[in-house]
């Protein structure tokens, strides 16, 4: 039952605070994801499908936290936040402490294969696979043996200016899209449902020595994903 509304510019802005990590490392992909990417990923999992508020919520690969922290401030029972990093996970727990969301939230320095037992929802933004090809399938395959919903980030294939310039003038931050088919085939293959894919904008600045530009923008697909004998 959902109990709250919270703003989505007020979501943005209390996710930003989230401070990102010091010292990305580009072979695990650390890419710290937007705060209104993270908002509007949250808006779609709380109020589009009910997946957030009163659930408990784990988030694969959580970096400095944004999604989980994100999740406790809807109004999920509790959050868990999993990365191999210990640096990722000592500022997600600072962050936490400092947003105060100590009691909704836990950390865990592992890596995601440790993971086990069943939640009401897996958020994630995996490794593309830009640095280490097929990275993004062993969270696929994680989170799909976790959750009863899935909400995974990968890029897009419609990253070009024609696109992202139509998707910017809609007025709106997302638009729904086919899947990529060889993620359609994978995912049913482990046992998900597609619900839904939305492309939306993701901005990132300059980070890594190989980055040419002061800040890159691309389009990535956010998937909605079920279990085979629940999805609906």
């Amino acid at each position: 039952m959902q109990k709250r509304l919270v703003r989505k510019l007020d979501l943005e802005k209390a996710i930003s605070e989230v401070k990102p990590h010091p010292e990305p490392r580009a072979h695990l992909e650390q890419y710290t994801i937007p705060p209104e990417v993270a908002a509007e990923i949250l808006y779609i999992a709380a109020y589009t499908y009910k997946d957030i508020v009163d659930k408990s919520i784990v988030d694969l690969g959580c970096g400095t936290g944004r999604l989980a922290i994100g999740a406790a401030l809807v109004g999920a029972k509790e959050a868990f936040g999993v990365d191999i990093d210990r640096v990722a996970i000592r500022m997600a727990c600072n962050n936490a402490e400092r947003m105060g969301l100590r009691e909704k939230t836990q950390w865990i320095l592992a890596d995601i294969n440790v993971m086990r037992g069943s939640f009401d929802t897996v958020l994630q933004n995996p490794p593309f696979g830009v640095q280490r090809k097929g990275a993004d399938r062993k969270f696929l395959e994680k989170s799909l043996e976790l959750g009863h919903r899935v909400y995974s980030l990968h890029k897009s294939g419609k990253s070009n200016r024609e696109f992202i310039k139509r998707l910017r003038g809609r007025g709106t931050r997302f638009i729904h899209v086919s899947p990529s088919p060889f993620l359609k085939r994978f995912i049913e293959k482990h046992g998900g449902k597609i619900c839904a894919v939305y492309a939306l904008v993701m901005t990132i600045p300059w980070m890594f020595e190989f980055h040419k530009k002061r800040k890159h923008e691309f389009a990535v697909d956010l998937y909605v994903i079920g279990r085979k004998r629940e999805a609906n």
